[in-house]
Parts: C-alpha cells; structure tokens; sequence
C-alpha cells in the first residue's frame, strides 16, 4: 500500500458504525455495521495483507436493526458490541447486543452469502430509557461494561452466565448523554460522559459522585471525545462549532489547544495510541483531518516555553522559536483527506500498525489511510 494509494471498501447500505480491532492486534482489521431501514442489515470483517495491499472481508447478517454504534473489546479479539434500532410494533426501539466470532474465521469460508454469529447476547437495557448512544468495554477489566442510555450509565458485569446490570449512575439534570467513554487512568474508576455543551467525568464506585466538568466545553453540541492512552488527564473533544479541542482535565476553565478547521459538525475524533501528538478528526463537512498537537502530547519537547499550547487554525505553534523544536513536527493541520463524498461519522486508527486508519462515510464507503511518510519520518527520526 502507496503512501498516496488509499483503498477503499464499499458497502451495499449506508452506514456509520466502524470500529477498530482491539485484542490480539496483529492483523489491520476494522469492523464497520450498516444502518439500512430493509431488515437485512449486515456486519463486515475487513482485513488489510499489507504485502498485497489487498483487502478481505467476512460479511455476517446482523438481522437485529440498523446499527448505530460499534465497539470491539480490548480483551477478546472475537467480542464487539452493537448498539442499534428495531422496529417494534409501530415504534423505533433500541437495544445492546453482544456480538461474538466464530473461533476462526478461516473456518468459515464457502457457499454461505452472510456469516452468522457464535453468539448474540442482548443486555437486559429495557427501563433505562429509550436511546441507547454506546457500549464501551472497559480498559482493564474483561467483565466490565457501560452503556449509555438518555441520562443514565448502566453498569453491566460479565462474570457470571448471563450479563447483568452491576450499577447505575443516573446523571441528574441531564436529559441525554451524547456519548461516553472510560477514563484511560483513576484504576479504571472513572466514566467520562458528554452531554449537550459539556464534559463530566463520574466515579463509578460513587453513582452520586461528579469528579470534574468541563461547563461549556464547545459553543454548539460537544459529539465525540478521546483519551489520551499516553498522557494522564489529556482527552480530545469535538463539536458542532466545527472546533478540535483537547483538554487538561486537572483546569476545566480552559482547553490547551484548539483547532477550527473543519467547517461543519465533527463527529469523530482519535488520537493515535502509540505518537498522541497525533489526532484524527472526521465530520459533516466530508472530510478526515490529520493534526499535530505535538506541544501538549506526551512526546512534546522539554525546551522552555517556546512549545505553545494552543494553536487557532492557520497557525504553527511548535514550529517557530528556537532551532530544537524546527525538529519536531509543527503543531497544527498536517493533512486533509477528501476522498469523501458523505458526511464521515467514523474514523479509527489500526491498533496493529500506527500509521494506518480507516474512515467511514454514510454513503457506505470506508476508506483505508496512511499517515503521509514525511511526518511519519519527522516524528521516528
């Protein structure tokens, strides 16, 4: 695969779910869900021979509903998690369902058109309300889950037969939660949830308990959020306000960089897990984005003060001063990708190779990058 040459993968529906494989991550998989109202929705396997640059996919039938978010668990290379619609009666209802692989799937090569799951666990989600956002896998412990529905987080543990509701924290004041994530750091203990224009962080242990907030962290909705895997209290939001935030959660009264590149709503945004100086954004405007926030990432320069720590879009805060930081790579915008021609709800690193990535728009088209050579040889170099 070409530095330039991005392969793409077409789906037969629309879509906005893509997730990156987790566990075992020696192969650059990426699973991506349709969101078709026909009820024969689909989940496909896609794997990437980086010595061919050919891609392989296993199709499974996801006959549950449309689905609306995706989760791989960073325990179990064959567990995800799908959050998604059905119709029930004349009403559109949503549900959680645990999704496991066959044992290999080599196995399953054949005649069969779609692929059928192992096992297809639905969480006990009914009376918590009526969106569901997302079903996060925590970090560290494989029985852990948190689901988010309306104003609530649910707590789910996996350790006996069945699946079952450990918790509940019920945010008060807040309607809906856009999404959630756990906290990278805190033992585990800390459950990060976004809600209209802010930020809160709640401990788990103590359903009542607000650890911090970020009031007013964007001027429109806040979408989408990230935690720093390589830098304690750092997360990454982004919004409505088309602006790229990231944030040193220990001062909520100002973010320590931003960028406004994107012109319409961001939905997704990542930081790379192995260089964080390293942040992926997607949105409505069509377009992947590629920034460098390399003054406040874990790999910053330890030269005074001449790495600044915010960069407004059109400036290069860490390439000016002196001749060190000329070194490194400059903060701000690295690289548009505009292949595109949807609103893009999804983007995702490999956790198998770091300079890779898909992205995915809701015409069903997902796109497998690559971080171009020249900032992958600034950042190694």
């Amino acid at each position: 695969m070409e530095d330039n040459n991005s392969l793409v993968y077409g789906l037969e529906f629309q879509a906005r779910a893509l997730a990156s494989q987790q566990a075992e991550s020696n192969d650059v998989r990426f699973f991506v869900a349709t969101q078709s109202l026909k009820p024969n929705n689909q989940l496909h396997v896609v794997d990437l021979n980086e010595d061919s640059s050919a891609l392989r996919s296993r199709i499974f039938a996801h006959p549950l509903g449309e689905v609306w978010k995706l989760n791989a668990s960073a325990h179990d290379p064959r567990l995800l998690a799908s959050c998604y619609s059905w119709l029930k009666g004349t009403q559109i209802a949503m549900q959680a369902a645990l999704l496991t692989l066959p044992e290999s799937l080599e196995s399953v090569d054949g005649e069969q058109e779609f692929l059928a799951f192992a096992q297809v666990e639905k969480l006990a989600t009914e009376g918590y309300g009526a969106e569901i956002r997302t079903t996060e896998f925590h970090q560290t412990d494989p029985n852990l889950l948190a689901c988010v529905i309306d104003g609530k987080i649910v707590l789910f543990n996996r350790a006996e037969a069945a699946t079952r509701v450990a918790a509940e924290i019920n945010a008060k004041n807040v309607p809906k939660f856009t999404t959630g994530r756990w906290s990278h750091f805190h033992q585990g203990n800390q459950f990060i949830a976004l809600h209209d224009c802010s930020v809160r962080s709640y401990d788990v242990r103590d359903p009542n308990h607000v650890v911090w907030t970020i009031d007013e962290a964007h001027s429109q909705l806040v979408r989408d959020l990230d935690c720093n895997p390589n830098k304690q209290c750092h997360i990454a939001t982004g919004g409505d306000d088309g602006v790229l935030k990231v944030w040193d959660f220990r001062n909520t009264k100002e973010h320590v960089f931003a960028r406004s590149d994107h012109h319409h709503w961001i939905w997704s945004v990542r930081f790379n897990t192995f260089h964080d100086q390293l942040l992926l954004s997607s949105g409505s405007d069509g377009k992947v984005l590629l920034t460098c926030a390399g003054s406040v990432s874990s790999e910053a320069p330890e030269v005074g003060s001449g790495a600044a720590g915010e960069t407004e879009s059109g400036s290069s805060g860490a390439a000016g001063g002196s001749g060190e930081l000329r070194e490194h790579l400059a903060d701000g915008l690295l690289q548009t990708f505009d292949q595109h021609e949807d609103s893009v709800y999804g983007v995702e690193w490999s956790t198998a190779d770091p300079w890779m990535f898909a992205s995915l728009s809701y015409d069903g088209r997902m796109i497998i990058s690559k971080v171009p050579k020249q900032y992958k040889y600034q950042i190694l170099l």
